[in-house]
């Protein structure tokens, strides 16, 4: 979770309602693709800053970015808007995004390995170690870094398994070397 805890407030309040609504997976599905979007470009952000729009005018930009996205969603940012906190928007979206993973029993994971996984690879890995970290499945990010020389490192929240050669052969070396 963020360290805002304006953001937290937002994100459960957004969280409880779309459970309550049961449209908590179609509003997850919509808060991805704003993040996604988000991050490829700042000008919405920039946009919601600027003082010379009006609010109408904003809550008109907030209608026609998000035309198909659940309307809980849309609501939740007029609330931001009204409110003065759109600075909040990634927190509350990130925030969102981790409450609505823990209660599918999904965790985030990110492999580090020398190639890129196929997906029986990282059904595999998902098996192995999500219930390591009290989860149903990982939804795994794949990042190549060939200096590992082999193996993966997985990196689930601040838990770390390594696996890789390089990590093996600095354990040798450290130990061979006293």
């Amino acid at each position: 979770m963020s360290r805002s805890i304006v953001a937290e407030r937002y994100a459960t309040g957004l969280f409880k309602a779309a459970q309550e609504q049961g449209v908590l997976l179609a509003v997850h599905t919509d808060v991805r693709e704003l993040q996604a979007a988000l991050n490829d470009n700042n000008d919405f952000e920039q946009l919601m800053s600027l003082p010379q729009l009006s609010l109408i005018k904003k809550r008109e930009l907030i209608g026609n970015i998000l035309p198909g996205a659940q309307q809980l969603l849309v609501n939740a940012l007029y609330v931001m808007l009204d409110a003065d906190r759109m600075d909040e928007i990634n927190n509350v979206l990130e925030d969102f995004h981790q409450l609505a993973n823990n209660a599918s029993g999904v965790a985030e994971a990110t492999v580090y390995a020398i190639r890129p996984l196929t997906e029986q690879e990282e059904t595999a890995i998902s098996s192995a170690f999500a219930h390591k970290v009290g989860m149903q499945s990982l939804q795994i990010k794949t990042i190549i870094e060939p200096q590992l020389i082999g193996g993966i490192r997985l990196q689930i929240g601040n838990r770390i398994f390594d696996s890789s050669i390089s990590n093996k052969l600095a354990k040798l070396e450290r130990t061979l070397i006293g």
